[in-house]
C-alpha cells in the first residue's frame, strides 16, 4: 500500500486495519483473472472485458449452496484485503474534487468491503464453485457472503427515480 494520499485527499489519524472489533468469517475466494495493474474498477467494466470468475465456497460452507441455480443473480460480498484502508476523504481521477468515502464505490473505505451483483453461469454445490459471469477483484480475494438477488427487495421502486 502507498504511504502517501493523493492532493486533496485526508487520511485518518489511526488504521481502522487495527481496531479490536467483531471478527468476520470467510466463506471462500474468488478465482478471477485480475490482478494489481489490469483490474477492472467496476463489475460493469469487468463484463466489457467478457471474462468469467467463479466463487470458491469452502467445504463446511457448501450446504449454503442449496437453492441457487444457473441463471440466478447473486450478491456477492467480498473483502478488499489489499486496499488502504486510512483515507476518509478521496479524490478519484474521473470526478472533479476530493469526495467523502462513504460517497464513492472505491475499496479504499475504513472496511474494505465490496459488493457485486452478478449472474450464476454454472455451479457444482458439491465441489463448491460456483461461475459467474464477471467480477471486479484479484484473484484470490476473501468472499465474505453471497445473498440471493431478489427483484422485489433489491430494486427501487420505479416511483423513487
Amino acid at each position: 500500500m502507498p504511504d502517501t494520499a493523493r492532493d486533496g485527499e485526508q487520511t485518518l489519524p489511526f488504521d481502522p486495519a487495527s481496531a479490536p472489533h467483531a471478527p468476520v468469517t470467510f466463506i471462500g475466494r474468488v478465482s478471477s483473472p485480475w490482478s494489481r495493474g489490469n483490474c477492472p474498477k467496476n463489475v460493469r467494466a469487468a463484463r466489457e472485458r467478457g471474462e468469467p470468475a467463479k466463487l470458491l465456497i469452502d467445504a463446511a460452507y457448501r450446504p449454503g449452496l442449496q437453492g441457487l441455480s444457473p441463471s440466478s443473480f447473486i450478491i456477492a460480498i467480498y473483502w478488499m484485503a489489499e486496499a488502504r484502508r486510512d483515507i476518509i476523504v478521496q479524490r478519484p481521477g474521473h470526478v472533479e474534487g476530493p469526495r467523502g468515502v462513504f460517497s464513492l464505490r472505491s475499496p479504499v473505505r475504513p472496511n474494505s468491503i465490496a459488493q457485486a451483483c452478478v449472474q450464476i453461469t454454472a455451479i457444482d454445490a458439491a465441489l463448491g464453485v460456483i461461475e459467474i459471469d464477471a467480477m471486479d477483484c484479484f484473484d484470490g480475494t476473501p468472499l465474505l457472503d453471497i445473498k440471493p438477488w431478489i427483484a422485489t427487495v433489491d430494486q427501487p421502486p420505479a416511483d423513487m427515480g
